[in-house]
């Protein structure tokens, strides 16, 4: 793998003295798909499995549980033992040395109803993505997740963060993005077919396109971009593989740091700032966590009953959810016999309102299905 790793380098290295106009993007571009391809050789081996694949770098054996999965991502010794018994209760071993956790160890904490599974990964090294310190154990654990906490020591976050971040990037993770826009179809002949929804600036074009397909030995295939793209994000689509994952940089051990060094860590965006040991702003922590995995509470009304309050049923979605995904929620089979529901909250306009299965929900709205006559 030697041999390799020497010609990431090499190319790493000519894309570094390259510059960036428009006049170099086919070479770098071509220079990219190479790179991508040969870092999945590394991770994988000749003929292997795309890094993050089902196949390759086994997770650890944990099976989900609860109502979403969030996983402690950082560096040994950053306090993600302690964070997670302080969060749930859970006793995972701390101490101040290097690599006290050396498995993944789960536990539950509730948050307005919802059970939320925590995961204590074992600390992570630079070159995790290649397999050190169980790097890719950790990491592939972390493709699971629906929201990733990266545990940063808030005396010396910056260096550790942008470690972090790499790793996860070699592995197939784009954090805080969603999947670009862009449709591919391959097909049996005819060549690249190539259409612009929308003005390119980032880097793509027709020649690029057709370059790093060719790359990928796609010879023939209908090519749609609907939104700005760079040749990395046309890449990722390509490969199929990326898992696109929120994260929240969570600033630990601030009792040992300075107001003065405080203030300029309140200057990074989408980061919390704690200390799990004293426990300090754990309830901001909770809020961003529930806010990050975009979790809403619909509560269930058997009819002739009051409504459950202690048991809502969690939904995550970005945009209201629909009364068809509440349904499924509760079971896939349930739509077959609905018929209608009624629904009382702030998405109804008037108390209740009778509705169909397109009606959007909002958080705490109350719903109770009717079925079908028969």
């Amino acid at each position: 793998m030697s041999n390799v790793q020497d010609q990431i380098d090499k190319i790493e290295a000519e894309m570094a003295r390259t510059q960036k106009n428009k006049a170099t993007n086919y070479h770098l571009g071509t220079l990219k798909a190479k790179l991508a391809k040969l870092r999945s050789e590394l991770l994988n081996g000749p003929g292997g499995k795309s890094a993050g694949s089902k196949d390759a770098g086994r997770g650890f054996d944990v099976t989900k549980s609860g109502d979403t999965r969030i996983g402690l991502v950082g560096f040994p010794s950053v306090g993600k033992s302690t964070l997670l018994t302080t969060l749930t209760g859970t006793r995972s071993e701390a101490a101040a040395y290097e690599f006290t956790t050396l498995t993944c160890i789960p536990g539950t904490m509730k948050y307005k109803g919802a059970r939320i599974q925590v995961l204590d990964l074992p600390g992570i090294i630079e070159g995790a993505a290649e397999g050190k310190g169980r790097g890719r154990q950790v990491i592939s654990t972390a493709r699971t997740c629906n929201l990733i906490l990266v545990v940063l020591d808030a005396g010396k976050p910056l260096t550790h963060k942008k470690i972090i971040e790499a790793e996860l990037f070699s592995f197939g993770i784009r954090i805080n993005q969603v999947p670009p826009n862009i449709k591919i179809v391959k097909k049996e002949a005819g060549g690249i077919g190539y259409q612009e929804m929308t003005p390119q600036t980032k880097g793509m074009n027709a020649e690029v396109c057709r370059m790093v397909l060719k790359e990928f030995k796609i010879s023939c295939a209908e090519v749609i971009l609907r939104e700005d793209v760079t040749v990395d994000q046309f890449i990722d689509v390509i490969e199929g593989n990326r898992a696109y994952i929120p994260v929240l940089y969570v600033f630990n051990k601030i009792d040992s740091i300075t107001i003065e060094e405080l203030d300029i860590l309140d200057q990074m965006p989408n980061y919390v700032p704690i200390s799990s040991r004293d426990e300090w702003n754990l309830d901001e922590l909770m809020e961003e966590i529930w806010n990050k995995c975009n979790m809403l509470r619909i509560y269930t009304k058997p009819k002739g009953q009051i409504p459950d309050y202690d048991e809502p049923v969690i939904l995550h979605s970005a945009k209201n959810p629909t009364v068809e995904e509440f349904c499924n929620r509760i079971h896939k089979s349930l739509m077959n016999s609905f018929s209608h529901a009624w629904v009382w909250g702030r998405s109804a306009k008037h108390q209740p309102q009778r509705v169909g299965k397109d009606h959007e929900l909002m958080d705490e709205d109350v719903v109770q299905i009717v079925k079908k006559a028969g």
